[in-house]
Formats: C-alpha cells, sequence, structure tokens
C-alpha cells in the first residue's frame, strides 16, 4: 500500500489518541466519521438505524483502540466494527420482525416517508441509483457490503479481507459472487419494466 499524507496523518492521529490526546481523537472521528457512516447507512439503509449503529461503532473503536497493533490498519479495522455493528443491528431486527415487534418506524417505512418528502421530477441519474440500490438490497448482508467497500470506498481485496474478517480468497469470491447476482437481478427488473 502506498503511504499518502492522508494515510500519515491518520497514523498519527490514532497513536496520539491512543496516547491520551483528546484532540487527535477529535479529529479522528471528524474525519473518520462521514465515510463510516455513509457504509453503515448502505448496509442499513435507515438513517436513524445507520446513527445508532454509528454510536455503539464508535463507543467500540474508542474502547478497544488500544487494542490496534498497527495504526496503519486503521480504516480497515474500523469498518470491520462498522460492518459487524450493522450485522448485529440487521440480526436484532430480524428477531424483533419475527416476534411480531416491527412498526411504522421500520426503515422501509420510514424510506418511504424520506422519498415522498424529496421534490418531484428526479433525473435519470437518481432513477438509476434508486435501481441500483434496490437492486443492492436484495444482495446477502456480506455481499452488499463486499461491494460498498470495493467500488464505494475503492478499497482493495486485503483491505476488505480486514474490514470484513474474512480470508481473502473469500473476499473475492464474495466479491464475484456479488456482481453476478446483482446483475440478475438488474436484469430481471429490466425484463418486468414496460
Amino acid at each position: 500500500m502506498q503511504r499518502t499524507a492522508e494515510h500519515i496523518l491518520d497514523e498519527s492521529l490514532v497513536l496520539r489518541s491512543k496516547s491520551g490526546d483528546a484532540s487527535a481523537h477529535t479529529e479522528l472521528i471528524e474525519r473518520w466519521h462521514p465515510r463510516l457512516y455513509r457504509h453503515a447507512r448502505r448496509l442499513v439503509d435507515h438513517v436513524d438505524a445507520a446513527e445508532e449503529v454509528m454510536q455503539e461503532s464508535w463507543l467500540a473503536i474508542v474502547r478497544m483502540l488500544s487494542r490496534l497493533d498497527d495504526p496503519a490498519r486503521f480504516g480497515p479495522w474500523a469498518y470491520r466494527i462498522v460492518t459487524n455493528k450493522c450485522a448485529d443491528w440487521t440480526r436484532r431486527r430480524a428477531r424483533d420482525r419475527a416476534r411480531g415487534l416491527h412498526n411504522a418506524s421500520d426503515p422501509e417505512h420510514a424510506i418511504a416517508s424520506e422519498r415522498a418528502a424529496e421534490e418531484p421530477g428526479a433525473d435519470q441519474r437518481r432513477i438509476e441509483s434508486d435501481a441500483l440500490l434496490r437492486a443492492m438490497r436484495q444482495l446477502s448482508p456480506e455481499h452488499r457490503a463486499t461491494l460498498a467497500l470495493h467500488y464505494m470506498e475503492e478499497m482493495r481485496i486485503a483491505e476488505i479481507a480486514v474490514a470484513t474478517g474474512v480470508p481473502v480468497g473469500t473476499v473475492k469470491s464474495r466479491l464475484h459472487h456479488a456482481r453476478e447476482r446483482l446483475r440478475a437481478i438488474i436484469e430481471q427488473s429490466e425484463r418486468k419494466e414496460p
């Protein structure tokens, strides 16, 4: 991995945070929160849930930062924590649904409300983006996370392996199967269109 000024700054912030520098800790959060939040938002697909996941994630990151041996691995390590917290949220949601505890605050209801509040007349890019997001929601959480980390966060295979806690070969396999599944979903939806 080529070390850029950004990587060196992150490593410095991690080291300073580990030594108790509160300003470094704050700057690290400010630098990484938007990226990690976008990742959580893609995985749980709901604003409130993503915010909840991020609160849990930052608590875990802060609590476990002293255990991070290699400051250069902060990004993939933090993505792994967020990915795991998203998986926890998804499991809790599925368990609640199985018990009949879902209600109007369920993400599908909230997403529909958010979309209804938006201005009418979305352009073609927005329509295509929505179609892609709908297709991605049909993927397993593992496939969705792998695609998002690779294409949206521009992580390399080895970084995704660290972020998801699986071997490189598994990442390659998931990426391949996710692409194939996504292609099939999109082709099927295009056949259904008039």
